[in-house]
């Protein structure tokens, strides 16, 4: 509201002399009465208030606000020409107090994820692209083993569609502060800043909670989300509506109900409230054979160390660990990312067996050991390492040296 000076004055004076949010015709006309109090303030007859400020009644409005609060000064029985300089003294006061909390500017950043070169799209990629193309709020859950693929496909489909996506990724402490927003202290103001929940609706972007079977029931904060409706912040009376094309995807290793092998420990049995606001649940699988030997293939060119026998074998070693695994044979597995890291690994090392050695040696040693003889098995090239000498070098088995028996373990 544009007001001149003395306009100003009065609106100061009128505010002290009601002593409320609200005024009525019956205030203006009690103030006007008071010729004496009214000259030596020299302030106007405040009714141009009726014409600008708020009405919520009949014959009653609302004082209009400064800096976002409203703000009502207390003046003592005493005073009379102080009602103006105190209402003053009351703004300069309530104008400091309010510069001290302040709202953390929006981030300009874009949140597109970044294209992976190579990238083979499997499992339920399309799937996931139809959702987010749709531009409906449509939650999804998406379940599966470690390493097979699930946060890359969601990041993915939104850099071919060019959509933002708010990765979080959840823990046991992960809390209401975490993902609506806080107050912080910044250069010694207390400063609101949103979390990544507001900012995707807000944004009209993705909200992906990753690992979200690791979450506590401080998660539970997040149901009128799941639901697709507005989010009141209670810490700062804000209500944030969330823009067309936002949603939410989940990933986790488990269904949300534990995990009883112990694989994957510190998931947590999420409430079932919570899980039934997904509508879905896809289960992610393991690529095929023929798709994780392109996967492999892609990336060893993209590192320049293309060895499709390699590749092959590599492909062959973990769907045979894998199948062995779902048998109850093993109690590990080589998951997609672990073939990921040996190649990383080859085109470093320039090395077939050694890139295998250090990238299953975060196994037990006779994990570890299984592991790599069955590789020397199906790759006639390469022999296991056996114990260091006292110089230091390794001694390896010739191919001519190995064993006859060629069965996995």
């Amino acid at each position: 509201m544009n007001m001149n000076e003395k306009q100003e004055k009065s609106l100061d004076a009128f505010r002290s002399f009601v002593g409320s949010e609200y005024f009525t015709r019956k205030d203006i006309l009690n103030f006007t009465d008071e010729t004496k109090t009214h000259k030596e303030l020299g302030v106007i007859k405040p009714w141009f208030l009726v014409d600008v400020c708020e009405k919520v009644d009949r014959g009653e409005w609302k004082f209009p606000e400064i800096n976002g609060v409203s703000t009502i000064p207390v003046v003592t029985e005493d005073s009379t020409v102080s009602l103006a300089t105190h209402a003053t003294a009351a703004r300069a006061e309530t104008t400091e107090m309010v510069s001290n909390v302040i709202e953390f500017p929006m981030n300009s950043e874009s949140y597109v994820p970044a294209k992976v070169n190579g990238y083979v799209k499997f499992g339920h990629y399309n799937d996931v692209k139809t959702i987010k193309k749709s531009g409906n709020f449509y939650p999804i859950f998406i379940t599966g083993l470690s390493g097979n693929g699930k946060t890359m496909m969601i990041e993915q489909v939104h850099a071919e569609l060019k959509k933002e996506l708010f990765r979080v990724n959840i823990t046991i402490e992960t809390d209401e502060d975490d993902l609506i927003g806080h107050y912080a202290l910044v250069d010694g103001r207390t400063v609101w800043q949103d979390g990544p929940v507001t900012m995707a609706m807000e944004r009209g972007a993705t909200l992906l909670l990753d690992e979200v079977d690791l979450a506590s029931n401080k998660i539970m904060c997040l149901q009128p989300v799941l639901e697709g409706n507005p989010l009141l912040i209670k810490k700062e009376g804000r209500i944030v509506r969330p823009k067309a094309g936002f949603t939410v995807m989940a990933t986790a290793n488990t269904k949300g109900k534990g995990s009883e092998d112990g694989r994957f420990i510190g998931t947590n049995i999420l409430n079932e409230a919570f899980l039934e606001r997904f509508p879905i649940t896809m289960e992610q699988e393991y690529p095929s054979i023929s798709v994780e030997k392109k996967i492999v293939t892609k990336l060893m060119t993209n590192l320049g160390c293309l060895d499709e026998e390699y590749a092959g074998k590599l492909v062959d070693w973990a769907d045979l660990i894998r199948k062995t695994f779902y048998d109850g044979g093993v109690d590990e597995i080589i998951a997609t990312r672990r073939l990921v890291h040996i190649v990383h690994a080859f085109s470093i090392f320039k090395d077939r067996m050694k890139a295998i050695a250090m990238c299953v040696a975060r196994f037990d040693d006779q994990t570890k050991e299984t592991f790599m003889d069955l590789y020397s098995k199906l790759d006639e090239k390469v022999s296991m390492p056996s114990d260091e000498t006292e110089e230091g070098e390794t001694v390896l088995e010739t191919a001519e040296e190995k064993e006859e028996d060629h069965s996995p373990f």
